[in-house]
């Protein structure tokens, strides 16, 4: 047996900073060739030097048969809030002879830890050079960082003398003659002027406060980052003495990340850079330390936070920041119907990625209670929604003209999914009898759904009870859940495509969904590549780094420049077209089942809390497709090859 590699306590990746004095500890075998762990040795102790078996202070596991991988619970000596402590894994093969230790790690409590409390680790700052620098005139300076990203500046200057002042301009755009300071929207900009001192001096650029995000419900930063501007262009005028590109560093706040961890790249360039822009915009997106909904409000919603946690999990081996999130929005929660309801769509997703049934046991009865509507439930299982506020999609001018009706479509579908997820929620927790109570309402919700819903001579879904219209989302909600009957898929799928993009870039994650589960990955992809102004490839061609809230500002004029809510590809790409998918919470089996849809060559790392799952796939000139899978260690893969292509 070889060392384990990744380690985790508490879910979270290295040194760490953890809330619970009870945290379980995972790793990724590495056997030999031939080689299966079948048992384990943990030792836990408050200092290195008593990493040794048998001098282990806080915890000496022995020869653990413990075949597993994941959440191993503590069961040392209580552990101290505030203490530090150093745990090191070994593992046994068949053969019955240890592997060496993996190099010690360490994790402190915090001084407020408790058994029921959620690690996640800091955000930091990361300083980046300019991507270019470039002199407008004698004495003004313009700086492209390359990409946008919250932060600061930090500028070093030289001044002859005290007292020269210089101008300083921040800004997301940029115009010909410098920063835009006049961008329009919620595209942020700002100016500051600058007093030097004689000599060389490094200087932070403090910008104004922002009154909507730093007060309210808007989630405040630590106190020592003080006022935090999402940034990518910087211009200097009057400047006394040249500045060069080492002088002026963007300062990024952000959560840690793993650039390794994922990867994508394909026949198709517009397609990889599509991936690449959305899984920038998850990691820059980060800088709060929860999952917020862009500069302009920076408050928690429970959909941003749904397509976070999924582009998250697909982009990193992190699930921390995503249960945060998720518990965070439980105490707090927002308005719309269908928002409460994905809290649900959290709950699972995150013990899917994690197969970890610690938060979902301790928030079991909040979501039972508070995120489904089964109290409101009509005798066929439908609920009327009529005295809430139903949202489908958002902002207003992306429903597809959504005729709302006290039965609301897309509420409903969300309704029958989530008491489909609420039964499995109940089974993980062995709760037998409240599962089969869940399964039965799902049944008879469904049933009813298609029965009341549904337009036979359409071939569509209606948008509610007594609508004669058909927006786009009433019938791409109930295909991306699963609610439509095998005999009506194609016909559902051939009206959802003949409306294109009429939706957001919020609901654009469910339209994909619904496109690759009724196997239109061709249509699927031509959306993602598309270059109408409803496309990522628009923000691209703008200049966007990070996804935008709305797909231009004539979609939405005070729309922000930096909301992870539409970056759906950082997840369909790689669950989709390269087709990876648990089988089972935790990953201990998987579906690899690409769909390449237009695609000849497709290859991709997909993150999981096991490890990495690999996948290269090339169309041979026969018209088959070659594909090479490879998993970590106690992961069982299911592969499925795409048909034949025609020639």
């Amino acid at each position: 047996m070889r060392a384990p590699t990744g380690l985790l306590c508490d879910l979270l990746a290295g040194p760490s900073v953890i809330a619970t004095t009870q945290p379980t500890f995972g790793w990724i075998p590495e056997p030999d060739p031939g080689e299966t762990p079948v048992a384990c040795h943990v030792l836990v102790a408050s200092r290195a030097e008593f990493l040794q078996p048998g001098a282990a202070d806080l915890w000496d596991t022995g020869r653990l048969a413990f075949t597993d991988s994941l959440h191993l619970p503590y069961a040392g000596a209580p552990l101290q809030p505030g203490a530090t402590y150093h745990w090191c894994v070994r593992l046994w093969g068949r053969a019955n002879e240890p592997g060496p230790w993996y190099s010690p790690q360490t994790f402190t409590l915090t001084p407020d830890a408790s058994p029921g409390q959620t690690s996640r680790h800091a955000v930091r700052p990361w300083r980046h050079a300019p991507a270019s620098l470039r002199a407008l005139n004698d004495t003004t300076w313009f700086a492209d960082f390359g990409r946008h990203a919250f932060g600061w500046l930090e500028v070093t200057l030289e001044a002859p003398a005290d007292g020269t002042v210089i101008e300083i301009r921040l800004g997301e755009k940029a115009g010909p003659e410098g920063v835009d300071l006049q961008p329009g929207g919620t595209i942020r900009s700002a100016c500051v002027t600058l007093k030097l001192r004689a000599g060389r001096h490094t200087y932070r650029i403090e910008t104004p406060r922002d009154e909507r995000n730093t007060s309210g419900a808007g989630v405040l930063l630590p106190a020592e980052f003080g006022i935090v501007l999402p940034f990518r262009y910087v211009e200097l005028r009057g400047c006394p003495v040249a500045p060069s590109a080492g002088d002026l560093k963007q300062v990024r706040l952000e959560y840690p990340f793993d650039d390794t961890a994922a990867a994508f790249a394909s026949s198709n360039p517009a397609l990889d850079a599509v991936w690449a822009f959305c899984r920038y915009s998850i990691r820059a997106t980060t800088f709060c330390g929860v999952y917020v909904d862009g500069d302009r409000e920076r408050i928690p919603y429970e959909a941003d936070a749904y397509l976070n946690q999924l582009g998250h999990y697909a982009v990193d081996r992190e699930f921390a920041l995503a249960r945060h999130s998720h518990e965070y929005l439980l105490e707090q929660p927002t308005w719309p119907t269908e928002w409460k309801q994905h809290s649900v769509l959290m709950a699972w997703a995150d013990y899917e990625a994690t197969g970890d049934t610690r938060s979902l046991a301790r928030h079991y009865d909040v979501l039972r209670r508070d995120k489904i509507y089964l109290d409101r439930a009509r005798p066929d299982g439908l609920v009327d929604t009529s005295d809430l506020r139903d949202i489908v999609d958002w902002p207003g001018g992306e429903r597809d003209d959504y005729d709302f009706r006290p039965v609301n479509t897309v509420v409903n579908a969300f309704h029958c999914h989530t008491l489909t997820l609420m039964a499995r929620i109940a089974d993980a927790l062995g709760k037998t009898a409240e599962a089969a109570k869940f399964t039965a309402a799902a049944e008879h919700a469904r049933a009813s759904f298609h029965r009341v819903l549904f337009d036979p001579a359409a071939g569509c879904y209606r948008d509610g009870e007594g609508s004669a219209h058909h927006a786009q989302h009433a019938s791409f909600f109930p295909l991306a859940f699963g609610l439509v009957p095998a005999a009506e898929v194609r016909r559902v799928a051939t009206f959802v495509i003949s409306r294109g993009m009429a939706c957001s870039v919020y609901a654009a994650q469910y339209l994909l969904e619904a496109l690759f589960l009724a196997g239109e990955a061709d249509y699927a992809i031509r959306l993602m590549t598309s270059d109408d102004v409803r496309s990522w490839r628009n923000m691209l061609r703008q200049g966007a780094t990070i996804t935008w809230e709305a797909w231009d500002n004539r979609c939405k004029p005070n729309q922000d420049w930096n909301h992870a809510w539409g970056a759906a590809p950082a997840n369909i790409i790689p669950r989709f077209i390269l087709g990876v998918r648990p089988l089972e919470p935790g990953w201990s089996r998987v579906l690899v089942a690409p769909q390449p849809g237009p695609l000849t060559e497709l290859h991709g790392i997909v993150p999981s809390i096991r490890g990495p799952i690999h996948v290269d796939g090339t169309l041979t000139p026969n018209g088959i497709w070659h594909l090479d899978a490879r998993a970590p260690a106690g992961v069982s893969l299911t592969l499925r090859l795409p048909p034949p292509t025609r020639k």
